[in-house]
């Protein structure tokens, strides 16, 4: 099992504290994590890491999205190809941008509601049950009507769209390879 920790953030990446510095003040500056393709399982507590601002960990065997509530700058976060099964635990990240949340488990988008600032959302090629298609709880839909301008959902067996109609600011819908039939009055 590797989880992500301040430790294994000062030991494997660039992290070097001046004379003066503690590596506790030098986490506190750190913007950009990348542990990328790692075998991450699980995100420990890093609260240490005050100014972070872009966490990318795609790539890696993440079954939970949680320890991120201190993550108050996230403005980018990138989990594609991990083992998410559903959206949980962000609604501190008030400034969250872009998400990457595709090739994971994901059957409904949910649990985004208070992420205003959010624009790109990508939830695209989710490994569903056979049959299955990604679905969308009204109430995030509702929550991202006004912030959410770029939204991927290929590969998802959708076959109805019309649900993303709220989505008032959304002006790049990327849904190839679903099972849509009637895309002309749906947006």
């Amino acid at each position: 099992m590797v989880r992500l920790t301040v430790d294994l953030i000062a030991k494997n990446s660039n992290v070097k504290p001046r004379k003066e510095e503690t590596i506790a003040q030098c986490l506190k500056k750190i913007t950009h994590i990348n542990f990328s393709d790692k075998n991450i399982d699980a995100i420990e507590d890093l609260s240490l890491c005050k100014n972070l601002s872009v966490l990318y960990l795609y790539d890696n065997r993440i079954s939970q999205v949680n320890n991120l509530n201190y993550a108050t700058n996230l403005t980018h976060l990138y989990l594609q190809n991990n083992c998410i099964p559903c959206i949980e635990n962000l609604r501190s990240l008030k400034k969250l941008e872009k998400l990457y949340l595709g090739g994971n488990y994901i059957a409904v988008i949910e649990g985004l509601e208070g992420l205003e600032e959010l624009r790109e959302l990508h939830v695209e090629s989710q490994k569903l049950p056979l049959g299955e298609k990604l679905l969308f709880d009204p109430r995030t839909l509702r929550s991202l009507a006004k912030s959410l301008s770029i939204l991927n959902i290929s590969n998802n067996n959708i076959d109805d769209i019309r649900d993303l109609e709220m989505l008032e600011n959304l002006n790049h819908l990327i849904a190839v390879d679903n099972q849509l039939l009637y895309v002309k009055d749906a947006i």
